[in-house]
């Protein structure tokens, strides 16, 4: 009777832990559906055509298009003809932002994507697979009258993939190309107010550098970058869950210390899960406000890494660790077969990604996807990161069918015990089921809400209320994946309650030493609990 009563006692602390995390689950949601604005903004920007006079007598090397000190224009490149001024001497300059406006760290990263405004020609056609050499500089100020400060210069190639829907006869002459936009820049942090964009076009018919490219235009810019408003709620978020996983992280561990035994595999994994989670919640995002740091890209996708290839390794060995059959487990060495594809595709995902943002820390015009030989190796680590995570999900998918195939099989030796003790194995097995559930449930909601992210609008208008989709999906995964993680943590940490010798001898069946657990495969001081060795008695015959 008094089994009866525990058992029904944590079922219902269980029913109060879920609703918990439900109602802040969706706090978290609405957090960034009604507080924080959208994600990002997507700022056009028309270059401006300036005349480089720098070789005469010009000594300023940054050409401005507009404010006091602005260069000398040019309004078309007939104009340019007509004046009988080189392709060699026009410099395409972009100023960021647009006038009586600044930036702002808030804003965090900049990207920017290019395309080219391109016009038949008779005369100069586009050739087929043809390549523009972009020579580009970048530069930065902090107040309108100082000199402008050098970021970083290159000559970049980018491969033009332009259509034209119209016969290319005299008639469609000025019509223009279809093309595809370019990638041109990344920046991990935007440390300064202003910047400035000089793009040349440098033009040598003996190399075949910039010939057969067409009549460009124009040059156009879109740039993208961070809300301010959503970063501080971010950061919020972050500088608020930081302290709450912690927290839950030592107190968890703290009992697990407090046991007799060693930490089991299960436990030890749990727990590196909840450090992972932590690295990804520190908010060292605070710093880049006052310092200009570019590598916070890259250090947000390795932290990113590092969670996700310990969450796929918890789900293996959370299944593997209540699999209930006569193979010896809690060892890691047991699973190399599944965690291989993990440590492999994270791999992979890693060099790709030191390719890309590692270059761009030295060379933010660079993209791997400009020549043949990056797009093909670029394509290789993310084919073998693709079929690394084939391996793994298909791993993990016979692992949960095999643990509910042995827990259905296992609850037919259930009538036959005491019902206190039944009711304790049942309650065991209910969890197990309600954690796997809880997984599967995350999992939708994150490839879930990604897809509606991308197909939407960016929000939804109900009356006067406006849902920003994107922003809500960001803060309501992250804090799903926190809630995730602390609730793990909560329900899987050891129980120290000691039902006293009355009970040791009487239903529950359990000594006066052993603890009752969540998982069905801990092992006690006095050896494995009572649901393992039933396992592993049927297994064996």
């Amino acid at each position: 009777m008094a089994g009866a009563i525990i058992e029904n006692m944590s079922t219902r602390k269980l029913c109060i832990v879920g609703g918990i995390l439900l109602v802040l689950q969706v706090i978290a949601f609405l957090v960034g559906g009604l507080i924080a604005p959208s994600p990002t903004t997507a700022v056009p920007y028309m270059s401006v055509k300036c005349i480089d006079v720098r070789k005469s007598h010009h000594k300023a090397k940054w050409l401005m298009p507009w404010g006091p000190n602005h260069c000398k224009k040019l309004k078309d490149f007939d104009e340019a003809v007509s004046r009988q001024i080189e392709a060699n001497d026009i410099v395409f300059a972009v100023h960021i932002p647009l006038p009586s406006k600044e930036m702002s760290p808030w804003f965090q990263f900049m990207l920017f994507i290019m395309q080219l405004d391109i016009a038949f020609k008779m005369d100069n056609d586009l050739k087929e697979n043809a390549e523009i050499t972009l020579d580009v500089s970048l530069a930065y100020r902090d107040d309108m009258f100082d000199d402008w400060e050098e970021i970083a210069h290159a000559i970049e190639i980018r491969k033009l993939k332009c259509t034209f829907g119209s016969p290319k006869t005299v008639e469609s002459e000025g019509r223009h190309y279809d093309c595809d936009f370019l990638p041109f820049m990344e920046i991990g942090s935007v440390a300064h107010k202003y910047y400035l964009i000089n793009i040349r076009l440098p033009v040598n018919d003996r190399k075949g550098i910039n010939v057969g490219i067409g009549e460009i235009k124009d040059i156009r810019l879109v740039g993208i970058h961070q809300n301010g408003g959503f970063t501080k709620v971010w950061f919020a978020m972050k500088t608020f869950l930081t302290p709450s996983i912690l927290i839950i992280m030592v107190w968890y561990w703290r009992r697990i210390t407090l046991m007799t035994r060693a930490p089991v595999l299960l436990e030890k994994v749990i727990f590196a899960l909840g450090i992972s989670m932590t690295f990804i919640n520190i908010p060292v995002e605070w710093f880049s406000i006052g310092f200009d740091w570019t590598w916070m890209l890259l250090f947000g996708d390795i932290r990113q890494g590092i969670f996700y290839a310990m969450l796929l390794s918890f789900w293996i060995i959370f299944c593997g660790e209540h699999m209930m059959d006569q193979n010896e487990r809690n060892r890691l060495s047991g699973y190399w077969k599944q965690v291989g594809p993990i440590a492999v595709g994270s791999f992979c995902l890693f060099i790709f990604d030191m390719c890309e943002r590692g270059v761009q820390l030295k060379n933010p015009f660079y993209s791997i996807w400009t020549t043949e030989v990056g797009t093909e190796l670029a394509m290789a680590f993310i084919i073998v990161a693709g079929i690394c995570l084939c391996l793994y999900f298909l791993f993990l998918c016979f692992m949960v069918f095999q643990v509910f195939r042995n827990i259905s099989g296992k609850q037919s030796s259930l009538p036959a015990m005491s019902k206190a003790r039944r009711l304790h194995y049942e309650g065991l097995i209910f969890r197990f089921k309600f954690m796997m559930l809880i997984t599967l449930a995350c999992a939708a909601m994150t490839v879930i809400f990604f897809i509606v992210s991308q197909v939407t609008e960016g929000h939804w208008k109900w009356g006067d209320i406006t849902i920003q989709v994107n922003s809500a999906f960001f803060t309501g995964i992250y804090g799903m994946w926190n809630l995730y993680v602390f609730a793990l943590m909560f329900l899987y940490a050891p129980s120290h309650k000691n039902y006293g010798e009355d009970q040791s001898n009487g239903d529950l069946g359990v000594n006066s030493g052993e603890e009752l657990q969540l998982t069905t495969t801990i092992t006690h001081v006095d050896g494995p609990t009572e649901v393992y060795k039933l396992a592993r008695k049927e297994a064996q015959e």
